[in-house]
C-alpha cells in the first residue's frame, strides 16, 4: 500500500527532507521602473508621431512680395463700388451723401472733398503696356503737375493687396490772387494683368502734429490722405478673390 501524500492530509507531519520547495523569483525596483519608463516613452514617441502627421505646418509669408491674401469671409460693405464696364477691376468708393462730390468715369471714380481743407481722391485703371509701377507713377505725376518735386517714396506700396510703388511730391501752383500754396500729392500704383490700378490724391499740404491728423507721426502731410487709405485696399482685379 503506497504512502499518502500530505497534500491529502493536512495533520501529517512531513519528514525532512521529503520534498523541497523551489525559491521565489522576484523582480527588482530597477527592472520593473525600467519596464515603466520603456512603456512610457514608447507610448510618447507614438503620439508625436501621430500628431505630426494630422497636424498642418502653419502657413509663413514673406511679405513683400508674398503677403498672403485677405479674410476668405462674406465681405461687408458699407460704401458703394464701381465695376469698370468690361469687369476689368472694381473699388469701393464714398458713399452719397459724405463730404465728397462724386464723379464718375469708364475707367474709374473722383472724389471732391467738400470740407476741411478740401482736395481730390482719385481711384481708377489705366493700361500698363509693360511698364513698371514705378514708370507708370512718375508719368501720372509728370503730366499732372510738371513742376512737382519728389517728397518721399513710400515704402511697402500696397494696391489692392498686390505690392507696388507709392511716391509724395509738393508743387507750388499760382492760386487766383497770383500768390502760391504749397500742394501735396500722392500717388500709389500697383500692376497685374497689364492692368495699372491707381489711387492719387491731391490737396493742401498740412503738417500731421498732434492737433491735426491722427495724432500719431506721419508723413502724409494731406487732409484727404487721412480718408484714402480705406479704399486703397478695396481695388480688385477681375478674379482677385472677395475682399
Amino acid at each position: 500500500m503506497s504512502t499518502p501524500t500530505p497534500d491529502y492530509f493536512p495533520g501529517y507531519a512531513v519528514p525532512p527532507g521529503m520534498y523541497s520547495v523551489a525559491p521565489v523569483r522576484r523582480t527588482s525596483h530597477a527592472r520593473v521602473l525600467l519596464i515603466w519608463f520603456g512603456a512610457i516613452a514608447v507610448i510618447a514617441v507614438a503620439l508625436v508621431a501621430v500628431t505630426m502627421l494630422i497636424s498642418k505646418p502653419p502657413i509663413r509669408y514673406a511679405c513683400p512680395p508674398d503677403c498672403g491674401r485677405p479674410p476668405t469671409g462674406k465681405p461687408v460693405e458699407t460704401n458703394p463700388r464701381f465695376t469698370a464696364p468690361d469687369g476689368a477691376f472694381s473699388v469701393s468708393y464714398p458713399a452719397t451723401g459724405t463730404a465728397y462730390k462724386i464723379t464718375t468715369k469708364p475707367n474709374g471714380v473722383t472724389a471732391d472733398l467738400q470740407a476741411g481743407d478740401g482736395g481730390t481722391l482719385q481711384l481708377f485703371s489705366e493700361p500698363a503696356t509693360n511698364r513698371s509701377p514705378e514708370q507708370i507713377a512718375k508719368s501720372l505725376i509728370s503730366r499732372t503737375f510738371p513742376d512737382a518735386r519728389t517728397a518721399y517714396k513710400i515704402p511697402n506700396t500696397m494696391v489692392g493687396y498686390q505690392p507696388g510703388y507709392g511716391e509724395a511730391a509738393d508743387c507750388w501752383p499760382q492760386g487766383a490772387n497770383s500768390s502760391y500754396m504749397k500742394m501735396r500729392l500722392i500717388v500709389m500704383v500697383a500692376v497685374k494683368n497689364d492692368l495699372a490700378l491707381v489711387a492719387a490724391a491731391v490737396g493742401p499740404f498740412r503738417p500731421f502734429g498732434p492737433d491735426f491728423g491722427s495724432g500719431k507721426p506721419s508723413g502724409a502731410n494731406l487732409q484727404i490722405a487721412l480718408d484714402m487709405g480705406k479704399y486703397v485696399n478695396s481695388f480688385s482685379w477681375r478674379g482677385d478673390p472677395p475682399r
